[in-house]
């Protein structure tokens, strides 16, 4: 095949990418050798778009011993000896292909970049956005997509211990899936993604290479439109129980001390993984394909792999290794015993260049370091403009909204939308307790409270974005998105160290588009500073895109934070009745961009909601104090549905009710009750530490609203009724639509 422009332009490179090729190598490159290229500068590994601005992320922490970048994840210190491993990424454009190895084969990948440095996962969350859910569409996807994240998950035995979920039409074609795991390791015990000592053996071990995810990465960095699903062979299949497998191998082969380096086949497969860790070492690799295990024939005829298939499949539970040159018996027996075929495919070298035989033959020659991200790999510079809907947003006046004359019948209306309302049919579905290290199944709390076993401490753990937030105003949403993040870790008894991203926007050659990227990463950056969370690593996930446009800007937050002891633990339900409720923080006479201005009153453009960092970094320190000193017995965050809904979840766990009171008559009552202005806390605390609660939150902003009641709901002396009613509405409204896509 003669290889031009042309070419490379149907394999997603530009005309002046492929002219960038030639010059690196010095010639025109063969097909496997363009392939290669094609796959490792695609915006899914290359970052070429957003590389620029992700460097601006806080990267700095006293607690930080991997930065972004550095590794397949971020590594913090916890003390006594142990760190954590933690990292969130995409998997939406398979899964919205075929959602069900989609997501399942995402949860596997996450899994992997947690193990391949050495620890072992213990938690696993996920964040995901799709459209409306009365449509048949989104019911299949969600159907899909959850039971693909609770195969893979409770088969490989992680518990799934919390996560968010989004219904917005947007979302419809292109929807959301993001898995962030979570591992524990001794500081001491970690592997590095890096090859090293020319000479020494790289191994293949793991499943058997076949043409499932062939040009995944690829796949992921274009718009989804109608003919998608012809791609569907980019969908790779993944098989839980050979991971854990790999798992249990890979944990004890460590140790030994006979592994020089460790990368797991993700994107781009064994291009991917032997370019990273390479380039990384300042070496090179002397590969044999024909080495490498498949479950195809290597041949030119139909439906044999060729070379570079080999290269760019996507098959899963596949891990890379560099082993110390003389043991490699030792490792070998260690796989043999967990029945895992491992397979010498090559060694390192010492010029920094891939080289790729079949049979002996050259089939490509590439300089390792060319492939790279922060390496010869293209870094661009997009032009961005403000988006013109903002004029719509502008035009926005609560005024021309008519108050409610009954609240009850808003308030019902509320807890019942997909957004606010019970996600129990979906973690239902999820193992939450195995590993035993998952506690918040005793209680709730804003944040999942995980035990890090042989100490007293705990991780608080969560993912958070408001995307309509960040559409309606880029910059603040994102810093909301951060702090609401830090602030469910605080209400859990927690402190916040650390953050991990999912950056899930539209096509960036949109001008507009990138307007929201650029702007969505310093309103994250500005609130990472102000809490010390600093940025550990993450996934860009541009081209959510389908003809109808973009999704909204999505920058997920996982976020972790540390319990140094579990015994500071708060949960948010209301413990008994007559307790004193009290909001703390400051009411606005606010609706923009609520559940309630957008579902009920059908606005679809309004302002993000009152923000202020300085206060919301203010009502983590009283909130934080007020835990410490043991005057609260409960801590629930305002966040979607304002502070009726807050009320609701806290009193449905131990089936109390609640008598409240509007406590601010200048503040017009659908924003009071159902306004989602931030930086609020709802709390309870028994009436004989009044006084001294009090005397705590002497001069910062605080109010009463009511008592804890046995069961009835009140309103400004209005009965609700009871307690049962409203958990009915906000438990079954999933349910009803889903039941018959519960398997049999």
């Amino acid at each position: 095949m003669e290889i031009t422009v042309q070419v490379a332009e149907k394999l997603g490179l530009r005309a002046d990418e492929f002219e960038k090729i030639k010059q690196i190598l010095h010639r025109t490159p063969n097909f496997t050798e363009l392939s290669s290229y094609s796959v490792m500068w695609s915006e899914h590994c290359s970052y070429k778009n957003s590389i620029k601005w992700l460097k601006t992320l806080p990267r700095d922490g006293s607690r930080v011993l991997v930065k972004a970048g550095e590794e397949n994840a971020g590594l913090l210190d916890i003390g006594d000896g142990y760190s954590v491993v933690f990292k969130i990424e995409s998997h939406n454009h398979p899964s919205a292909i075929e959602p069900f190895q989609g997501a399942a084969t995402g949860v596997g990948g996450i899994h992997r970049d947690i193990f391949t440095m050495g620890a072992r996962p213990i938690a696993a969350l996920n964040s995901l956005r799709f459209g409306n859910l009365n449509d048949d569409k989104t019911q299949h996807l969600l159907s899909g997509v959850v039971h693909g994240i609770a195969h893979y998950g409770n088969c490989f035995g992680v518990a799934t211990v919390g996560g968010e979920i989004y219904f917005e039409d947007c979302y419809h074609t292109n929807p959301l899936v993001n898995a962030m795991s979570i591992g524990i390791v001794r500081s001491t015990d970690t592997v590095s993604a890096t090859a090293a000592g020319p000479g020494n053996p790289v191994f293949i071990v793991g499943s058997a290479t076949g043409k499932d995810g062939m040009g995944g990465a690829a796949f992921a960095s274009a718009d989804i439109t109608e003919n998608s699903a012809q791609d569907l062979p980019a969908v790779q299949v993944g098989d839980p129980f050979q991971e854990k497998k790999l798992l249990e191998a890979c944990l004890e082969v460590i140790p030994t001390g006979a592994v020089i380096g460790m990368q797991d086949m993700g994107a781009a497969g064994i291009i991917c993984s032997t370019a990273e860790t390479s380039a990384k070492g300042g070496v090179g690799m002397r590969i044999s394909l024909d080495k490498v295990p498949t479950r195809h024939q290597v041949t030119d005829g139909p439906g044999g792999m060729k070379p570079w298939e080999l290269l760019l499949s996507e098959s899963q539970e596949r891990m890379l290794i560099i082993i110390q040159k003389g043991r490699e018996q030792e490792v070998l027996s260690i796989f043999e015993k967990w029945d895992l075929p491992c397979s010498e495919i090559g060694e390192v070298t010492n010029d920094g260049m891939l080289r790729f035989y079949m049979n002996d033959v050259l089939e490509a020659e590439l300089p390792a370091e060319s492939l790279v991200l922060g390496g010869g790999a293209p870094v661009y510079e997009r032009s961005y403009i403000k988006p013109s809907y903002f004029n719509l947003i502008k035009q926005f006046d609560a005024k021309n909204i008519a108050v409610p004359t009954d609240l009850k019948k808003v308030a019902e209306q509320i807890i019942a939308l997909p957004n606010i309302a019970s996600k129990k049919w979906i973690y239902e579905q999820y193992d939450s307790m195995v590993g035993t290290g998952n506690i918040s199944t005793n209680s709730p709390s804003d944040a999942s409270i995980v035990h890090v076993k042989n100490t007293s401490k705990g991780l608080a753990l969560t993912t958070d974005c408001n995307s309509r937030y960040v559409f309606s105003d880029p910059y603040i949403g994102s810093m909301i998105a951060v702090s609401e993040s830090a602030r469910n870790i605080v209400c859990s008894g927690g402190v916040p160290i650390g953050v991990t991203n999912c950056l899930n926007f539209g096509n960036p050659y949109d001008p507009e588009v990138y307007y929201q990227f650029v702007n969505a990463i310093k309103g994250m950056s500005e609130a990472c500073k102000k809490f010390d969370t600093p940025v550990t690593g993450g996934n860009v996930s541009f081209y959510n895109q389908s003809p109808d446009g973009p999704v909204y800007p999505t920058p997920t937050i996982g976020m972790v934070g540390l319990l140094e002891n579990l015994v500071n633990r708060m949960s948010l339900d209301f413990k008994r009745a007559g307790d004193v409720i009290f909001l703390v923080g400051e009411s606005w006479n606010d609706i923009n961009c609520s559940e309630y201005l957008h579902k009920i009153c059908g606005v679809e453009f309004s302002p993000a909601p009152h923000f202020d960092i300085e206060e919301e970094y203010r009502l983590h320190g009283i909130v934080s104090n007020l835990i410490r000193t043991k005057l609260i017995v409960s801590a629930h965050d305002i966040s979607e549905g304002g502070l009726l809904v807050t009320l609701c979840e806290s009193a449905f766990y131990n089936n109390l009710g609640f008598d409240v009171t509007t406590g601010n008559d200048q503040i017009r009552k659908d924003s009071y009750w159902f306004g989602e202005s931030q930086s609020r806390v709802v709390v309870s605390v028994q009436s004989q530490f009044l006084e001294v609660f009090e005397k705590v939150l002497d001069g910062f902003p605080h109010e009463k609203l009511g008592v804890v009641t046995d069961g009835l709901f009140k309103v400004d002396s209005e009965d609700w009724g009871s307690v049962e009613l409203w958990k009915d509405r906000y438990d079954n409204v999933i349910g009803n639509l889903m039941n018959k896509y519960l398997p049999e």
